[in-house]
């Protein structure tokens, strides 16, 4: 069960990097079926001796990144990255039914390494990006995610997600802390040392992550300023404040609160401190996100009996329910494009946990996953191509996975020891 609406029920009883102007040459790629992906030739890059590892850093990590996208099949069988013969290497991938062709040179000057890289159409041989990026060793993979998220704009017009994170809640210290990884499951750092419950992180567009603590033996709300390294309080107030989403704009929390006689939906203005109520029934409200823009919240209520998720217009307060028939419906999280919502949600007391999508009339329902444990916690990628959520698929602990939108390719992300819960993926 859910620790969000069953503590609710309870209570009812990087490097910098440099860049050439960006290209305003989009080209549009479609892919479906068992239709052929287009290819990218990556033949290694050229360094010198004492770049020779970074070189295959880069390489490596952008190749990784460019498969996961699965805009693109990746090549390394063909001609080696001639520069100077150019026209050569290129008719080479040519044969070898390539797209694209990226090439790179890495050149180490103490402490900094300059990582140039070329993308060319194999066809026209005209380039079509060219940018370099400078940094110091621990770096290199956070630029070779910027470039890959670079290479996806130019090449298809839609955003990488290559240099996102997912900040989650685990409990291997036995107690529950914050964490931050890598969309790909490297560079995890422990963010918070709360010795206490940590939960819920939550994260702004300008890189903040709000989450709720007991740190001062009360579920208060805090906010992780990851640049300035600091951690700082929110929401102090008795009573139970949990975090449920930051507004687009980021000026705007909202929030669950046991202040008043049943627990409620508030919203929390950053910018002058104002609490606004924006439920009031004689029933458990909790787990709020705002629609991407901003006009709506969903939430989970248990107003017609079992928890069920619901929709409100924030400009009137119009609430509709988008389900009615589960057992246990929670942690409503808005599609990116708007379009869907994904929950968890359990059939009956006997069922597991699965995570579901809801489209906004509350007539269609997909599952995303059944028969292999416990799933819940679902959150989505900034493109809305992937959800990552939590399940106990694998020797019964919460371990955090990655499947993509329609359910399908599901993999393991994040393998800490204990448990973990209540991910979220950064903008």
């Amino acid at each position: 069960m859910n620790l969000l609406l069953s503590a609710l029920l309870g209570l009812c009883g990087a490097g910098i990097a440099f860049a050439a102007p960006k290209t305003d040459v989009y080209i549009g790629i479609t892919s479906s079926g068992g239709k052929r992906l287009p290819m990218i030739a990556m033949p290694a890059f050229t360094a010198a001796q004492t770049a020779q590892n970074a070189a295959q850093v880069v390489h490596d990590t952008l190749r990784a990144d460019i498969l996961y996208g699965r805009y693109f099949d990746v090549s390394e069988d063909g001609p080696e990255f001639d520069a100077k013969n150019l026209k050569d290497t290129l008719k080479g991938w040519s044969k070898k039914r390539a797209n694209y062709m990226i090439g790179g040179d890495i050149v180490f000057e103490e402490p900094y390494y300059t990582i140039k890289l070329y993308v060319y159409d194999v066809a026209t041989r005209a380039p079509v990006f060219a940018k370099a990026f400078k940094g110091n060793e621990t770096s290199l993979r956070r630029l070779s995610h910027l470039a890959a998220d670079q290479i996806i704009q130019t090449l298809t017009g839609r955003r990488g997600i290559a240099d996102t994170k997912i900040a989650f809640a685990n409990n291997s210290t036995k107690h529950k802390e914050i964490y931050v990884v890598d969309y790909d499951g490297q560079n995890l750092k422990k963010l918070t040392n709360d010795r206490s419950i940590s939960l819920l992180p939550r994260w702004s567009k300008d890189g903040r992550i709000y989450y709720t603590t007991y740190r001062y033996k009360n579920p208060d709300i805090f906010a992780i300023d990851l640049k300035a390294g600091k951690i700082a309080p929110v929401i102090l107030r008795k009573g139970l404040s949990l975090i449920g989403g930051v507004s687009p704009d980021g000026k705007a929390l909202v929030f669950t609160s046991s202040s008043g006689p049943n627990p409620s939906i508030y919203i929390y203005n950053l910018e002058t401190g104002e609490k606004k109520q924006i439920t009031n029934r004689h029933s458990v409200d909790g787990s709020p996100s705002y629609s991407p823009d901003g006009k709506y919240i969903t939430f989970v209520s248990n107003r017609a009996g079992n928890p069920q998720i619901y929709v409100m217009e924030l400009s009137t307060g119009q609430t509709r329910p988008l389900t009615k028939n589960f057992n246990w419906s929670d942690s409503p999280q808005w599609s990116p494009t708007g379009e869907w919502i994904v929950f968890a949600g359990r059939e009956s007391p006997y069922h597991p946990f699965d995570i579901f999508l809801v489209d906004l009339t509350g007539t269609q329902l997909r599952r995303l996953t059944t028969d292999a444990g416990s799933n819940e916690d679902p959150t989505w990628s900034p493109d809305g191509r992937f959800i990552a959520f939590t399940s106990t698929r694998d020797g019964g602990r919460r371990k955090l996975y990655v499947m993509d939108s329609d359910g399908s390719a599901p993999h393991l992300v994040a393998n800490l020891p204990g448990d973990t819960f209540t991910p979220h993926w950064s903008f």
